[in-house]
């Protein structure tokens, strides 16, 4: 199979790009380091403290979590879903949040830490359809043209920017549910696409400091500092100082 292939290349360093871009960044985060995480005037905190607390009532009578069955193949930020349904039909909800997909909102609401410190999350449902948008237009060019990619340029080793005039995604835009500047879509030497949160992820990391051990997913960080999931991302290590999202099988 024939992939688009160009050797990595030195832009500008990652210290200018976040000397600009970080401070605008952490000003619009504000409130994603207080536990506010919000997207488009939408605030999650008392839907999840409304879940939580019936997850919390739910395991404590019944014993086990309140979760959909899910493939041990499902990512991790997609897998544990809520099952809201059942929480309010058995009386641990008086009414599901308006926020919830249940209810017609753009959210499903997660567990993470299953095992050891049960949490509600939020998966942002705008950034999982517009991925899989650019995804059916990758695949759609991959098919198209012999199993070549509409590879832009090698953002990272191995993961690749999407050149949007020959996939056909000028109009697919993302803003972070993090801190609402545009994210890029990059994608894999296959062709699977992916949201690239690095400087979400940088930027928590210069607001708290702290050391990061070498394999050490950084996307945990997003997790302590937000409600919201990185869905639809990759792992990210700590890498000659910045972080690095890893494709899959490194």
């Amino acid at each position: 199979m024939k992939y688009i292939r160009r050797e990595f290349k030195q832009r500008m360093p990652f210290w200018l790009q976040l000397s600009v871009l970080l401070p605008l960044v952490i000003s619009l985060t504000g409130c994603m380091y207080q536990g506010e995480a919000q997207q488009s005037g939408v605030n999650y905190r008392e839907s999840v403290k409304r879940i939580q607390a019936a997850v919390d009532d739910y395991q404590q009578e019944e014993g086990l979590l309140p979760i959909l069955n899910a493939d041990e193949t499902t990512p991790r930020y997609e897998k544990f879903r809520i099952d809201l349904n059942k929480l309010q039909e058995q009386g641990y909800l008086d009414d599901l949040p308006a926020t919830a997909f249940e209810k017609g909102g753009s959210a499903y609401f997660l567990i993470l830490d299953e095992e050891t410190d049960p949490s509600v999350k939020v998966m942002d449902l705008i950034t999982v359809q517009k991925v899989n948008d650019v995804q059916r237009q990758v695949n759609r060019y991959k098919s198209a043209h012999g199993g070549e990619l509409p590879a832009k340029e090698e953002l990272y080793p191995g993961l690749y920017t999407i050149d949007a005039k020959e996939a056909g995604t000028d109009s697919i835009t993302l803003n972070s549910v993090y801190s609402g500047q545009p994210l890029e879509f990059i994608m894999d030497q296959k062709g699977n696409v992916y949201v690239d949160y690095v400087f979400d992820i940088m930027a928590v990391i210069d607001k708290n400091g702290g050391e990061h051990q070498e394999n050490e997913d950084l996307r945990l960080d997003l997790e302590q500092a937000s409600y919201y999931v990185p869905v639809k991302s990759l792992p990210y290590l700590w890498v000659n100082g910045q972080p690095v999202p890893q494709p899959p099988g490194s």
